[in-house]
């Protein structure tokens, strides 16, 4: 029964990943505005040019989600807006496939069997979103940091570009160059992103479906799984689009030998990004995030209510 839940989550998540991934492409170049100048101009402009240090260059004007999709395509071609699919794969296979079956197993063993249906408190369902998406972004976050580099890399000067070939190419990259620990750059983020993300959609789906249930409203069935899904994308979206614009700009930083680090940690990169972009930079990519999360946890749940129907006789 333990097992079941893993797999049915894996299959759905593997689906609901590669359905928008193309969506979360463009939420990663977004989120990455802004910071464009500060490792490629700042070093060159003060070892070589100190009288130009008076002239910062001008800020890129920032583009919405279309027009950063258009110029994507354009500059790139249409392959890459599946830039990193390998290791968008990847990740749903260890990270959500984690977070699902976890949250599965914690949710019947906590479940009240007195309650109609062995319903769960919603302070259950948060903790136990809480527990799984941790455990969850631990195992998953080699994966991630990898989807997050290879979505990048095709907004960086060519000769700053990575070119993995594959998510196997760039962790064993990343291994040889940057040593095992570099695997793990940015996991207090994406534990903290993957907690709030799993606590918020798969607890507000719950929560959501027994409520339009019990009262009435409809059904169980499409119509049911689709608000429900929409309503906890729009809740994940929200609480954990800060999180994800820092952890992106974290992983995707380049550490030179010898260097400092453009950021020392998550707070730092927070409080950079707040003093040279403003409190909203930490809400940049929010329409594609919305886009994306709306459809990818609709895709998702519709998808696992599918697959559990298929496998319940397993």
């Amino acid at each position: 029964m333990g097992v079941k839940g893993f797999v049915e989550g894996g299959i759905a998540s593997v689906i609901a990943g590669c359905s928008t991934h193309p969506l979360d492409l463009i939420k990663v170049r977004m989120q990455l505005q802004g910071e464009t100048q500060q490792p490629s101009n700042l070093r060159p402009a003060l070892a070589f040019h100190p009288s130009s240090v008076h002239a910062p260059p001008q800020p890129a004007a920032k583009e919405g989600p279309i027009a950063v999709g258009v110029k994507l395509v354009q500059q790139e071609g249409v392959a890459a807006l599946f830039s990193g699919v390998s290791a968008t794969v990847l990740r749903q296979l260890l990270y959500s496939t984690t977070r699902m079956g976890l949250y599965e197993v914690l949710k019947k063993k906590w479940s009240d069997p007195n309650s109609a249906g062995g319903t769960l408190s919603l302070s259950r369902k948060i903790t136990a979103g809480l527990i799984s998406g941790g455990i969850g972004a631990v195992v998953g976050n080699p994966a991630d940091v990898a989807m997050v580099r290879m979505q990048a890399d095709g907004r960086l000067p060519p000769i700053r570009q990575r070119n993995y070939k594959s998510v196997l190419d760039a962790i064993a990259r990343m291994t040889k160059d940057e040593g095992i620990t570099s695997l793990w750059r940015g996991s207090s983020l994406t534990v903290n992103r993957a907690m709030l993300v799993t606590a918020s959609q798969l607890a507000s789906y719950d929560q959501f479906k027994e409520m339009i249930l019990e009262k009435g409203v409809m059904r169980d069935g499409l119509g049911t799984h689709v608000t429900s899904s929409f309503a906890a994308g729009f809740v994940a979206a929200v609480t954990s689009n800060p999180v994800d614009v820092i952890k992106t700009r974290v992983m995707n930083m380049k550490v030179e030998p010898g260097a400092a680090p453009p950021y020392s940690g998550a707070l730092d990169c927070a409080l950079k990004t707040v003093r040279k972009e403003g409190p909203m930079a930490l809400y940049k990519g929010f329409i594609p995030t919305i886009s994306r999360q709306g459809p990818f946890t609709v895709v998702l749940f519709v998808t696992l209510e599918q697959v559990r129907k298929l496998l319940k006789d397993f």
